[in-house]
């Protein structure tokens, strides 16, 4: 300790003459290379670097898609407890520290208002709280969302962000993956479109409902999408997997997605989308270059 001596509040190693300023880097995962936070925020949160899509929350996924003046909906519900659930501690208490750290209620945001000028129903999902698992809550949130794009007839976002199923909940929990897909087969009676949007990770039980079932499934870059892990997979075939499994890339490759689109054109993308699929006109939401409509895989 003898090496260090604190002067104006700062940390200063006296061999190397060096500041530590803690809080104001962060470490790509891909490229391992330092980038400055705040130009990290300025680029949503992308590795300038090397586009390394890092994590994102719920409400600034909606700040980022929807124009000023949206409103967030079905903000009331909350979790229980029907189990008196432990594992490693109380089911509840994990709620409690869930809730505390995120500021919401449960995993899930539902929002309403204008993408351009598109009117849109929004649903995301936010990792932070409990893994995005789906619980009770989630589903009938996402339910929610879903009726009220059939009501409206406004066209349906939801942005996946989870682990899977939440066990806290047993057969309450896997009783959302129906729920929701019944909900869904009401929307695709009305012709309205459903665009899901998978990011890292969208896993378990939302990847075998409700992620997979958009009349257009598209992807964020290096977004790791899938039922089991990869881990568990092979433990279970007990051979190696590929490289990239279970990756946007991979999944667009082999059909499973129709789209992979970076985090900063997804705007214009959903744009341009529902332009094609309402066939209206739908002016520029950004500077950028329009972006091709989609097509499919086949």
């Amino acid at each position: 300790m003898s090496w260090f001596k604190r002067e104006d509040h700062k940390i200063v190693n006296e061999s190397e003459k060096t500041v530590r300023t803690e809080g104001l880097w962060v470490k790509c995962g891909a490229c391992q290379q330092p980038i400055f936070k705040a130009d990290l925020e300025a680029n949503l949160m992308v590795c300038p670097k090397c586009g390394h899509h890092f994590r994102l929350d719920a409400r600034s996924r909606i700040a980022n898609l929807l124009e000023p003046g949206y409103q967030l909906v079905d903000l009331d519900l909350r979790s229980t407890d029907p189990l008196e659930f432990t594992d490693l501690k109380p089911y509840k208490r994990r709620l409690a520290e869930a809730q505390k750290k995120t500021g919401l209620n449960d995993a899930i945001v539902n929002a309403i208002g204008h993408l351009g000028t598109q009117p849109v129903v929004l649903s995301v999902m936010e990792y932070s709280f409990i893994g995005g698992s789906m619980g009770a809550v989630v589903g009938e949130t996402i339910a929610r969302a879903v009726d009220r794009s059939i009501a409206t007839g406004h066209p349906l976002v939801i942005i996946s962000a989870s682990g899977g199923a939440r066990m806290m909940e047993g057969i309450a929990s896997l009783m959302q993956l129906a729920k929701i897909s019944a909900t869904l087969a009401r929307l695709a009676d009305t012709g309205t479109p459903y665009i899901s949007i998978m990011t890292d990770p969208t896993t378990g039980g939302v990847t075998a409902s409700f992620a997979m079932l958009g009349d257009l499934n598209i992807a964020e870059p290096g977004a790791l999408i899938g039922f089991a892990g990869p881990r568990v997979i092979e433990q279970t075939i007990r051979q190696k997997l590929p490289e990239g499994f279970q990756r946007s890339e991979f999944l667009l490759e082999h059909g499973f997605l129709d789209a992979i689109v970076p985090r900063k054109e997804m705007k214009q993308y959903l744009a341009q989308t529902f332009a094609w699929m309402t066939q209206t006109a739908v002016p520029s939401t950004s500077t950028e270059q329009p972006v091709e409509a989609p097509v499919a895989v086949a």
